[in-house]
């Protein structure tokens, strides 16, 4: 017996064919590349958490419900009135649970999604046994609603995915053009709308749920700074969730996270004065960059910046040799050339930051 012939008896063709999920080692870096929040909790409620954390019956499995951890992002997170939520492990899992509950199996259902995007839209469609349609963005990386409408009208998709802020571009796509693709669905396919960045961005779509019975809004607790917990959250017509947390596994919340996530929504105050830093040095990074010689930047309602310089590979490589580590996007898609996604920091990894891209920039 071969373990080579084993996979290739066992493991999908369209699986083999694909590379894995790369996440890149950062050890020793300044680390600009995963948009996370570069700052921890205040040492009085890590403290505080660690307590709680403590007392956490690890010998027991979560509440199924996870009742008083909805309750908290429902008060806090602005969900409507009368709309609950619901959770997975980071938004990776909410993207798999709604393309799991829209995968028919007695006929080929459609993705449609603007690119470049969040790469787990098409992936998650993939394993899902679905097809995936990314209608390119304009040159100017905003939405194409044109090319958008025909594709929802050619392919009559189950889903389309907005990211709002998009990555890795950081710009929010039209207000009144996601409108009209989500009117233009009709009762024969769900908006998702995803809202990781929502802290950043400060627009929504949460408060339209209400209007629209085929809209879902997704978010993160991610990048408000809370990535190790990895919880996300999803709200819709309570009709249409009932029937996506059918496919939602039991138990996919862990007690940690639950309580960790109960606990910084207790003390929200401190993420959201957090967010309100990196807004501000979201705006000093994007003038400093404007202000060097051959970078393009481009408009950011996110916790990073997308630049374009003339060689992104050189310039990476430059980075990297001075360990920093930001986003090399240049190859996702053909208008992202030459393109690099920085995380917006915090003063001193910006600064440093700064220092090393514009000795790249002078290379």
């Amino acid at each position: 017996m071969s373990i080579d012939s084993l996979i290739r008896n066992t493991i999908r063709s369209d699986v083999l064919a694909i590379p894995g999920y790369h996440v890149a080692d950062a050890s020793g870096f300044i680390k600009l590349d995963a948009m996370e929040n570069p700052y921890p909790l205040p040492d009085h409620l890590a403290t505080d958490l660690a307590q709680r954390l403590a007392n956490v019956a690890l010998n027991r499995y979560p509440v199924a419900s996870y009742a008083t951890l909805k309750q908290r992002i429902c008060r806090q997170l602005g969900v409507p009135a009368g709309y609950d939520v619901l959770l997975g492990n980071g938004s990776d899992e909410l993207i798999s649970m709604l393309e799991m509950a829209c995968a028919h199996q007695d006929r080929r259902a459609v993705v449609v999604a603007p690119v470049p995007t969040f790469v787990m839209y098409a992936r998650s469609a993939q394993f899902a046994g679905m097809d995936f349609v990314g209608v390119p963005l304009k040159a100017d990386l905003t939405l194409d609603k044109d090319a958008m409408l025909a594709a929802i009208e050619q392919h009559k998709p189950a889903l389309v995915f907005l990211s709002y802020p998009n990555n890795p571009t950081g710009n929010l796509f039209d207000e009144n053009h996601m409108v009209e693709i989500i009117r233009a669905l009709g009762d024969t396919g769900i908006a998702v709308v995803d809202e990781a960045y929502e802290p950043f961005a400060q627009q929504s779509f949460m408060p339209r749920l209400p209007e629209f019975d085929n809209l879902v809004v997704m978010r993160t607790v991610s990048k408000l700074g809370l990535a190790g917990i990895r919880l996300g959250y999803m709200s819709g017509a309570p009709k249409l969730l009932e029937q996506l947390d059918k496919v939602r596994p039991p138990y996919n919340i862990n007690v940690l996270t639950q309580v960790a996530a109960e606990f910084a929504l207790d003390n929200i105050e401190v993420l959201n004065s957090q967010a309100a830093l990196l807004r501000n040095e979201r705006a000093a990074l994007s003038t400093a960059l404007t202000a060097i010689p051959g970078v393009q930047v481009f408009p950011s309602a996110a916790n990073f910046i997308l630049v374009r310089v003339p060689d992104a590979d050189a310039a990476n490589a430059y980075l990297l040799s001075h360990k920093v580590l930001v986003k090399n996007v240049g190859k996702m898609h053909g208008v992202l050339a030459n393109c690099l996604r920085i995380t917006v920091s915090t003063p001193e990894e910006n600064a440093a930051f700064l220092a090393a891209f514009k000795a790249a920039m002078a290379a």
